[in-house]
């Protein structure tokens, strides 16, 4: 192993701290590492307390020293990576009436171009990215949405990471942008019919969307009309269009309940009009049936855990008018759907694998679009237009690149339109994949995708990547990656855990790996890895778990749980302080968080449940794998200290003498570095790591 930090690690002073709930005494020595003014972080990082800096920085000194001796192997993964993109891509053109809108990188770009083409094929250069990006150490494209009569482009921007967004207008004909400019925001925003209005959402200073409003070009910002407020901090609000483009849409939700409300995008001055209050524990989302004057509304109402569509006539919405369209089937998880003209589009689960399903609304008549492969990816896109009898979907697995196809629905003829090239050499063949199924300790079957070199052994020598999520219902797909070819290449075994926690076989997946049943996720991960060991594809102290987010707490609980099963644990943005974010309700995320993961303030029950796993609660003087944790500091999503505190108490803890090492972007937030290369680079020093403790760099 060439990973080789200083003798001198560093150690983060302990100051007290403590906190009381339902009589309990929190102590929490690390506490200090949370800067009370982190709302000013967010907006400039410049803001952070002098001696807060200080210990980031020595970590991320102590960090570069261990991985000093692998520069030269970073550099081989990073060239390797970037030599199967191809740097001059572009995506298939999109139809919207006389044009057709793309989005392309030129060689070496680290940001895209935003093009289109006209009838005769003549382009214009929309949106610069790279261009734009110039003088901001982080810079990330939040959307780009043209006007209905493609005059101009609304666009947004975060330049730190934080997740503030700045709307600007740019006009299509001069290239110059508007003096309409829009701060504090989220990314998206929608055009009234006529390209006069924009409609967005607001964050407070909790980041916490609660507002949309309407902003009328050449008016002053600070005199945009409140469209609607959210008064329940635990909800997100969000703003779309109907396929049909005749309704804006407001929704607000947290994990288990939901409400919409329509504007006509042709009157944005009328009120907004509620389709069905808010019932708890009732979700739903809707498409416009134009024709037949009615919403499509996929819900799970009425016990449809898995959800059905129903239907509603556009002047009388609410639920005592709903019918069903399509009927709930359990263990069939619906997952969204698309209405065209003259077509219903669903995408549905069904034992693991999704399919597409279109229906034609005028006799009802319906086929699928599946394949036949063990492991999959599949998606679709209604594209912009409406009146149109053509969708595209892409296609993947694990060893197959994207595919893009155009898909008649009456014809049933797929249009072959893009491949992803992959410039170094891919033969799909030279790997295998498969999906097996863990037994996990209550006997549910837990599916893992798989990924190897044909010329892998399978004798249990191999070193495996063990990749988890499980939260929110995310089903981790199982798709193409040039990145993990890295792996493969050398030996290792890629594997997916599709835990408990995500919606891989179903709502009831997602419903028993939550709030009082959180623990089902940890366990399921380990059984994927015990079972990956059983069948010889790696063996026990063998295998690198890898996750992000709440996938970094799921790194943190298996740490606690099973430290011999695991060689590594590479936690990308870890929220391993569980139960003290959850009882600070000032933080962003929180309040929306209680339903996922349980009301510790309100509830004792929630409070001992939680402080059972959280990972930071539940460090040991034991030995663990080595920890490689990464952080961002602007991160709205996982505040910077949760990672900053968790490896510090690791390190003072732990019995053993393997690496516990911490990384923390100062330039960016939740998604790490900005730009397809500079992710690249991230992605290289992860993988390095995981290469060099298996003895493969």
């Amino acid at each position: 192993m060439k990973l080789t930090p200083p003798r001198s690690a560093p150690l983060v002073e302990r100051r007290p701290h403590s906190q009381s709930h339902h009589g309990i005494i929190l102590e929490d020595g690390y506490g200090w590492l949370r800067d009370d003014n982190w709302r000013e972080v967010m907006r400039d990082p410049a803001a952070l307390k002098p001696d807060i800096r200080a210990v980031l920085e020595a970590e991320n000194a102590y960090s570069d020293a261990a991985f000093a001796p692998l520069a030269d192997f970073r550099e081989t993964l990073f060239q390797e990576m970037k030599g199967r993109i191809k740097e001059d891509d572009s995506s298939v053109p999109s139809k919207d009436g006389a044009w057709r809108y793309f989005s392309r990188y030129l060689p070496g770009a680290e940001h895209p171009q935003f093009c289109r083409l006209d009838a005769k094929d003549v382009e214009t250069l929309l949106f610069d990215g790279d261009s734009e990006a110039q003088g901001h150490a982080y810079f990330d494209i939040g959307s780009i949405e043209h006007t209905p009569d493609h005059r101009l482009i609304g666009w947004s921007a975060d330049t730190n990471g934080s997740e503030f967004y700045t709307i600007r207008v740019r006009d299509i004909a001069s290239g110059g942008d508007l003096p309409d400019i829009v701060s504090g925001v989220n990314p998206g925003l929608v055009w009234d019919a006529q390209g006069a209005s924009f409609f967005y959402v607001s964050l407070d200073e909790e980041h916490r969307p609660l507002k949309v409003l309407r902003h009328v070009l050449g008016t002053p910002v600070e005199s945009d009309e409140l469209i609607f407020e959210e008064t329940d901090k635990g909800f997100f609000l969000g703003i779309g269009l109907t396929q049909s483009r005749d309704f804006i849409v407001i929704s607000t939700h947290d994990h288990a309940t939901s409400e919409s409300w329509v504007i006509p995008a042709g009157n944005p001055t009328a009120a907004p009009r509620l389709i069905a209050a808010r019932r708890t524990g009732v979700e739903y989302d809707l498409e416009h049936d134009a024709p037949r004057d009615r919403f499509i509304i996929r819900t799970n109402a009425d016990g449809a855990e898995d959800f059905k569509l129903v239907t509603a006539p556009v002047a009388t919405s609410g639920p005592e008018h709903w019918r069903d369209l399509v009927a709930h089937r359990e263990g069939t998880l619906l997952l969204n759907h698309a209405t065209l003209r003259d077509h219903l589009i669903r995408m549905e689960r069904e034992g693991g694998l999704p399919r597409i399903v279109i229906t034609r609304l005028g006799d009802g008549a319906e086929h699928a679009v599946a394949f036949p492969e063990e492991a999959y990816d599949l998606g679709f896109s209604s594209g912009y237009e409406y009146e149109t009898g053509t969708i595209r979907f892409t296609y993947t697995s694990m060893a197959t690149p994207a595919e893009v196809w155009d898909y008649d629905l009456e014809s049933r003829e797929r249009t072959l339109r893009k491949r992803q090239e992959v410039p170094s050499g891919h033969n799909p063949a030279d790997y295998v994949t498969r999906r097996i199924f863990a037994t996990a300790a209550d006997g549910e079957q837990v599916p893992i995708s798989i990924l190897h070199h044909k010329d892998t052994p399978l004798d249990g020598s191999a070193p495996c990547l063990l990749y988890g999520y499980g939260a929110y219902g995310i089903s981790i797909p199982a798709s193409f990656s040039v990145t993990r070819l890295s792996l493969s290449d050398r030996g290792f075994i890629y594997a997916i855990a599709h835990i408990r926690g995500g919606k891989e076989r179903g709502y009831r997946w997602y419903r028993t790996g939550k709030l009082l049943q959180k623990k089902n996720s940890f366990t399921d991960f380990i059984a994927a890895g015990e079972h990956l060991s059983a069948e010889r594809y790696t063996s026990r102290g063998q295998i690198v778990a890898h996750g992000g987010s709440a996938g970094g707490m799921l790194m943190g609980a298996v740490a606690n749980m099973a430290p011999d099963l695991f060689l590594g644990i590479i936690a990308d943005v870890p929220f391993v302080d569980v139960l003290t974010t959850m009882l600070d309700d000032t933080l962003p995320l929180t309040p929306p968080e209680w339903p996922e993961w349980g009301n510790p303030l309100e509830s004792r029950e929630a409070y001992d449940y939680i402080a059972s796993y959280s990972p930071y609660d539940n460090v040991a003087a034991k030995a663990y794998p080595h920890i490689f944790a990464l952080a961002g500091l602007t991160d709205p999503r996982v505040t910077y200290w949760e990672p900053a505190k968790w490896v510090a108490k690791l390190r003072a803890l732990r019995t053993d003498e393997r690496l516990t090492l911490l990384n923390t972007n100062m330039d960016a937030g939740h998604g790490g570095a900005s730009g397809r290369f500079g992710q690249l680079k991230e992605t290289a020093m992860i993988y390095a790591f995981a290469l060099d403790l298996a003895g493969r760099s």
